[in-house]
Parts: C-alpha cells; sequence; structure tokens
C-alpha cells in the first residue's frame, strides 16, 4: 500500500431557477431566430438549472474532509444561487452583462467566481451545468487542451 495521500473528489449540488434569452444584437432576428430558435424568444424563457460543483483535495487527517461541504455549500450559496436565481440573466446578473447567457458561458462564469472563494487547500475540479433533462455542460477550467 502506497503511503501517499490519496486525492478526492468531493461534488456538492445546488439548483437556481432562472430566466434568458439568446440573441446576438450583430444578427437580424431572422438570424438569431434561424440560430437560437425558441431561445431568441424576445419575452425571454425559464429553466430550472442544476449545478454539480466537484474539488479535489486531500482528506485533512484531523476531519477526514476534503472541505467541510457546509462551507461549499456556504460558497456556492453566496456566490453563484443568490446572484443566480429567480433572475433574468441578461439583464439581472452584472458577472454576465455583455456576454450571450448560453450554457458553455454561464459555467465558465461561475467557474471564474468559484475560483476565488475556495480554500487554497482544495482545487475546482469540474463543473456540471444542466440546463434541461437533454441538455447540459461539463467544464474543467481554462487549461484543458482540445
Amino acid at each position: 500500500m502506497s503511503n501517499e495521500t490519496p486525492v478526492l473528489f468531493i461534488t456538492r449540488r445546488a439548483h437556481f431557477n432562472a430566466a434568458h434569452k439568446l440573441f446576438n444584437p450583430l444578427w437580424t432576428k431572422e438570424e438569431n431566430d434561424e440560430v437560437f430558435g425558441k431561445c431568441a424568444n424576445e419575452h425571454w424563457h425559464g429553466h430550472n438549472f442544476d449545478l454539480f460543483v466537484t474539488i479535489k483535495g486531500h482528506a485533512n487527517p484531523n476531519t477526514g474532509f476534503v472541505m467541510d461541504l457546509k462551507r461549499l455549500k456556504t460558497i456556492i450559496e453566496k456566490e453563484v444561487v443568490e446572484k443566480l436565481d429567480h433572475k433574468n440573466l441578461n439583464l439581472d446578473v452584472p458577472f454576465l452583462q455583455g456576454v450571450l447567457p448560453s450554457i458553455e458561458n454561464i459555467v465558465i462564469a461561475i467557474w471564474n467566481i468559484l475560483i476565488l472563494h475556495l480554500p487554497e487547500n482544495v482545487k475546482l475540479h469540474k463543473l456540471h451545468l444542466i440546463e434541461t433533462q437533454n441538455n447540459s455542460v461539463e467544464y474543467y477550467g481554462p487549461n484543458i487542451p482540445f
């Protein structure tokens, strides 16, 4: 058996509801409708999002925790859920201003927020954002080779 401390992956789920529309202001209404379909609805549309935040690290020998999940929950709630829940992603969310709020862009913005608030002894490993039962995105950060 190895004496190395294993790297563990811990995932916390969060939920929020939000409205948005996908619309490129540089395009005509017809071009937006062709590319984004119903998602370009001028009266917005909403989703019940599920966010899975996976961190990685080593278990603390005194607690057995990679990170106290209550603390992780508090960070996610304060920095993400409170800022997105029951909001219009196009209009109400400062960190999404000027960004087309696709699930791809939303998950990158969430990543950039969370990495600022996690303790040094853990790393953000993956975000999985589910928009519908058929559509989701996974993001492993900016340094993953394509």
